[in-house]
C-alpha cells in the first residue's frame, strides 16, 4: 500500500496525531539507529510484497490469496491487541463506516492487485502502486475543499501522469502490455485514495486507537472476503507449500507487522519523515522481481518510475499558511 495514504489515514483514524509542524524529539543514540532499522524493514516488506503476491497466485486463486493475506494480518493485530489489552471499537454506525473503509483499503485493492498479477510483472504492480499519491492529490482537490492547488503541485501531478505513460510505453502503443492486468493495479492504487478521503470524511476524530480501528477494519475485510471467496473459487485440491508460504508472510508481515511497524515510526519521526518509505518501495518491488522472479525490464519502466515518484513527491508540497 502506498505510505503516504497510510500515513494520512493514521492521521485521520484517531483524535491523537502525530504533530505536522513539529520537527520529531531528539532521539538518543541508542535509539536512533532502531528507527532506520525500522524504516528499512518497512521499505522491505512493502517492497516484497509484490513479489509474494505474485509467488502466491502461482498455487492459489487471486482471492484465496487476499482471504489468506487477510487472516494472517488480522491475527497479527489481534495478538497485538491482546497483548495491550485493547478492545475492538463499539457503535453500529462506526463498524457501518469501517466496513466501507475496509473494502475501499483492503478488501477491493489487494484482490485487485493479486488479479493483475496473473497477467502482469510484479515490478510494473508495484510501480502502479506508486501513482496512488497522485490520485490522491488529483481527488482532495475535488473533494477536500482545504487542500487548494499550487502550481508546484498541479505540475507535480502532470510529471506523475506522464511518468505513467513512460512505464507504460505510450508512445509504442502500449505494445506487449496487458490491458487489463494494468487497469486493475491502477484501479487498486486508486482506491486507497478514495478510501483515505471517506475515512478522513466519517472516521476522523472517534477517539479510537489507531491499532483497534485497523484491527477492526482488518476483521471487516477478512468478513468480506470470507463471503467472497467460496463463490467465485474452489477447495484447493492440494496446498502447494511455497505459494502458501508466500501468503503467509504477506499477511503477517506485509500486512500485520507491517502496520504495527507504521504506527511506531509515525509516533517516534512524524508522518512526513515516515511517509518517505513510498519512494523506496517501487525500487524495492522491481529489484526483487528482476533478481528473484527474473522479470524482464525495459528502459521505460525504471525511468518513468523515477518521474512518477518525483511527481508524486511535487505533490506532497504544501506551502505554510501564514
Amino acid at each position: 500500500m502506498c505510505y503516504e495514504v497510510r500515513c494520512r489515514i493514521v492521521e485521520a483514524m484517531s483524535t491523537v496525531t502525530a504533530p505536522r509542524t513539529r520537527s520529531a524529539p531528539p532521539a538518543r543514540p541508542g535509539t536512533r539507529l532502531d528507527w532506520r532499522l525500522r524504516f528499512g524493514a518497512l521499505s522491505a516488506i512493502w517492497g516484497f510484497s509484490f513479489l509474494l503476491i505474485k509467488v502466491g497466485t502461482d498455487g492459489y486463486a487471486p482471492f484465496q490469496v487476499t482471504l489468506g493475506r487477510l487472516v494472517f494480518g488480522t491475527a497479527v493485530l489481534m495478538a497485538a491487541m491482546a497483548a495491550k489489552r485493547q478492545r475492538l471499537p463499539r457503535g453500529a454506525r462506526l463498524w457501518g463506516h469501517m466496513t466501507v473503509a475496509a473494502f475501499l483499503l483492503n478488501a477491493l485493492p489487494f484482490s485487485l492487485f493479486a488479479y493483475s498479477e496473473l497477467t502482469i510483472p510484479s515490478t510494473l504492480a508495484g510501480i502502479c502502486n506508486a501513482t496512488s499519491p497522485l490520485w490522491g492529490m488529483a481527488l482532495s482537490l475535488v473533494a477536500l475543499s482545504e487542500d487548494r492547488p499550487t502550481r508546484v503541485r498541479v505540475a507535480g501531478l502532470g510529471l506523475g501522469f506522464l511518468g505513467v505513460l513512460t512505464v507504460l510505453g505510450a508512445w509504442q502503443g502500449f505494445d506487449g502490455l496487458d490491458a487489463k492486468g494494468t487497469a486493475m493495479a491502477l484501479l487498486a492504487s486508486f482506491s486507497y485514495p478514495v478510501g483515505w478521503i471517506y475515512v478522513r470524511r466519517t472516521l476522523a476524530g472517534t477517539g479510537n486507537s489507531h491499532l483497534a480501528m485497523t484491527g477492526g477494519q482488518l476483521l471487516l475485510a477478512t468478513a468480506q472476503l470470507a463471503v467472497v471467496t467460496p463463490l467465485f473459487t474452489d477447495v484447493p485440491q492440494r496446498f502447494a507449500l511455497v505459494p502458501l508460504l508466500a501468503v503467509a508472510a504477506l499477511g503477517a508481515l506485509g500486512t500485520g507487522l507491517a502496520v504495527l511497524l507504521q504506527y511506531g515510526l509515525v509516533a517516534e519521526v512524524g508522518p512526513t519523515t515516515a511517509q518517505m518509505v513510498t519512494y523506496f518501495i517501487p525500487v524495492i518491488a522491481t529489484a526483487a522481481g528482476v533478481a528473484i522472479l527474473g522479470e524482464s525490464l525495459r528502459w521505460s519502466t525504471p525511468v518513468g518510475a523515477v518521474i512518477v515518484l518525483a511527481g508524486a513527491a511535487l505533490t506532497q508540497i504544501r506551502t505554510k499558511r501564514g
